[in-house]
């Protein structure tokens, strides 16, 4: 997947002059720019004000490389330029329930998945048409809780979170399954723990690290499926709440929504480093981060995986 980069200056806010947002905190004085999908939409900038707002609260969102905004809102795909004006869209097929995934492709295809009785994955070209279907197999006829974010590999499969299966799938372009990584697991606390599968993100050595959004755990697993990095709340002193999104940074540390947080003292967003250390937080009475992408780090682009 290509990295997109935060373009200064955004401005469209209607006018307004850009607010303080949020608190971020951190010892060793990280700072952030970040796209948070969920409520608001919006990009927040190292200084801690909003250079960009949309309306609605995305499942999924990109800052795109042109600048705009690739975001998932209302069951409608949406390219946003930094006017706010939309330029691009899909809209979730009237037989199907819910669209989740947003995300443009090299190949400036955008893929997506809807939620229902077809489940199944799309890319879609720049003129609208689809060019790619995937049927997918998540397990339930629940349409809500059938998959989450999906991400295309370089090898041209597709990493598919099934929550109630337990199981991120790996797809071929004909639907076939290629492999299957079980997050059910003993070692994880088996399937009353609830460790349902939300963003799972392919890492250059080939470990597959996922969200446990209900087991309240990220993990990160080998080749074989098995546990090879797992944080949980006793690590972190229990600022999970529902971890939804996340994206490995480049320096290997590990930034996660905490997207069910309530507790005003406790951090909406977390970067850990891979001995579990809480290295940065944001804080917020309000916002609920459902998806993140993270876009500078100290001023420098970050050229991370997502």
């Amino acid at each position: 997947m290509k990295t997109y980069y935060l373009l200064f200056p955004l401005l469209f806010l209607n006018g307004l002059v850009a607010q303080e947002f949020g608190r971020q905190h951190s010892e060793s004085g990280i700072r952030h720019s970040f796209l948070i999908a969920g409520n608001p939409t919006a990009i927040i900038g190292e200084d801690g004000k909003i250079k960009w707002q949309t309306k609605g609260r995305a499942r999924d969102a990109f800052l795109l490389e042109n600048g705009n905004v690739l975001a998932s809102i209302g069951n409608v795909a949406r390219e946003i330029t930094p006017e706010g004006k939309e330029v691009w869209t899909y809209q979730l097929a009237a037989d199907n329930k819910e669209l989740g995934t947003a995300v443009r492709l090299p190949n400036e295809n955008t893929l997506v998945v809807e939620r229902g009785v077809k489940p199944r994955l799309l890319e879609i070209s720049k003129s609208g048409e689809i060019v790619v279907e995937v049927p997918l197999q998540p397990e339930t006829d629940n349409a809500h809780m059938q998959t989450r974010m999906a991400r295309k590999l370089p090898s041209g499969n597709y990493l598919v979170p099934h929550l109630l299966a337990f199981k991120v799938k790996e797809y071929q372009p004909d639907g076939k399954v290629v492999r299957e990584i079980k997050t059910d697991l003993e070692s994880l606390g088996g399937r009353e723990a609830e460790n349902w599968p939300f963003t799972a993100i392919r890492l250059p050595n080939g470990n597959t690290l996922v969200n446990l959004t209900h087991g309240n755990k990220t993990a990160e697993f080998d080749a074989e499926g098995n546990v090879a990095w797992v944080v949980t709340n006793s690590d972190v002193d229990g600022r999970f709440a529902d971890p939804c999104g996340g994206q490995r940074l480049a320096s290997g540390n590990t930034v996660i929504c905490s997207y069910g947080q309530k507790n005003p003292q406790k951090p909406k967003l977390l970067e850990v480093t891979p001995d579990k250390k809480v290295v940065w937080e944001f804080f917020h009475p309000k916002a609920k981060a459902h998806e993140v992408h993270v876009l500078t780090t100290n001023g420098k682009p970050e050229g991370s995986l997502k």
